[in-house]
């Protein structure tokens, strides 16, 4: 039997954890699904990641409103997918915050992943409705701004490209805590379908450079050492390249996409498979990596017809 397309089965409510990492520094996750930061200022919030829809933003306000009644300034974008983005409206933020690179990849193919996505996530996109459209950045930077919550120093570094070519990470220096965006997933499958797979290890590296104590992972749990959060880098860069080295392998050799995603599970699944949302992405992992092996560098564009055809030509 055919396995349901992307993650339309998964219907199941997830546990929702709101964890303190520092003094002003807090992670909202739910068991692989994306994860939200929060940093609570001298004089306001900044979210990190809106979450897919108002409603879902909702939860995340009712959150913060357990710890602060600080007003919610500033709502950053790590990167572009409409599962991440399109809650903003909620907030009601002073400024939508995004590198110039994620305003770019709106423009280009905003509204073909917005349908993309709404398609692939039921439920996350419950309430879909509510959506009053793209969410646009009010405020834009190249490669790094510094925003000053009263005397708490944020500075947002557009990094390099990985998970897309827009990656922002947002990093707290005195209290050494990062929040990564989708440039680490950990313990949950890595989507890559926007990747820029063979550039992402060396923007991961600039992440380690840091040295981070704490780091909030687009997905998975939050992770309160220096260590996991170390491990998490790892977890990542070494999915990516494994994932990459295939594909290139698999294209060297004259193989199709079908024959090139067998290889790929057989290689992943032993250390992945056991992760939330790894059935999900994998398909959509070894498209991209297909494409960036065979020369295409700039991912193609998912709309949600590309996305059935895709699914239907492997057979899953």
């Amino acid at each position: 039997m055919a396995k349901a397309f992307a993650s339309q089965a998964d219907l199941a409510e997830k546990q929702v954890s709101f964890d303190r990492l520092s003094e002003n520094a807090y992670a909202y996750t739910a068991e692989g699904d994306p994860n939200s930061g929060v940093v609570i200022g001298d004089d306001g919030v900044m979210v990190i990641d809106a979450q897919a829809t108002p409603a879902m933003a909702e939860d995340v306000i009712r959150h913060i409103r357990r710890v602060t009644d600080k007003p919610i300034k500033y709502v950053v974008l790590s990167h572009y997918h409409a599962v991440r983005v399109l809650g903003a409206s909620a907030y009601k933020a002073q400024e939508i915050i995004a590198s110039r690179a994620t305003h770019e990849m709106i423009r280009e193919r905003g509204k073909e992943d917005m349908a993309s996505e709404i398609g692939r996530f039921p439920r996350l996109f419950r309430g879909a409705e509510a959506i009053p459209g793209l969410t646009w950045p009010t405020l834009t930077f190249d490669r790094e701004l510094t925003v000053w919550m009263g005397t708490l120093e944020v500075r947002l570094i557009h990094v390099g490209a990985g998970h897309t070519r827009g990656d922002t990470i947002v990093w707290l220096p005195a209290q050494k805590v990062l929040f990564s965006g989708d440039l680490v997933e950990f313990n949950a499958g890595i989507y890559t379908g926007d990747a820029h797979l063979q550039e992402w290890p060396a923007t991961l590296e600039k992440l380690r450079a840091l040295a981070p104590e704490r780091l909030v992972p687009g997905r998975g749990p939050a992770l309160a050492t220096a260590a996991d959060s170390l491990a998490a880098i790892d977890f990542t860069r070494d999915f990516v390249r494994a994932l990459y080295a295939g594909a290139r392998e698999g294209v060297a050799a004259g193989k199709n996409l079908k024959q090139v995603y067998e290889d790929a599970r057989r290689t992943l699944d032993p250390v992945y498979a056991r992760y939330p949302i790894y059935e999900h992405c994998m398909p959509f992992d070894v498209a991209r990596a297909f494409d960036e092996a065979s020369g295409i560098a700039n991912p193609r564009i998912w709309t949600a017809e590309r996305d059935r055809e895709m699914w239907k030509s492997l057979e899953i």
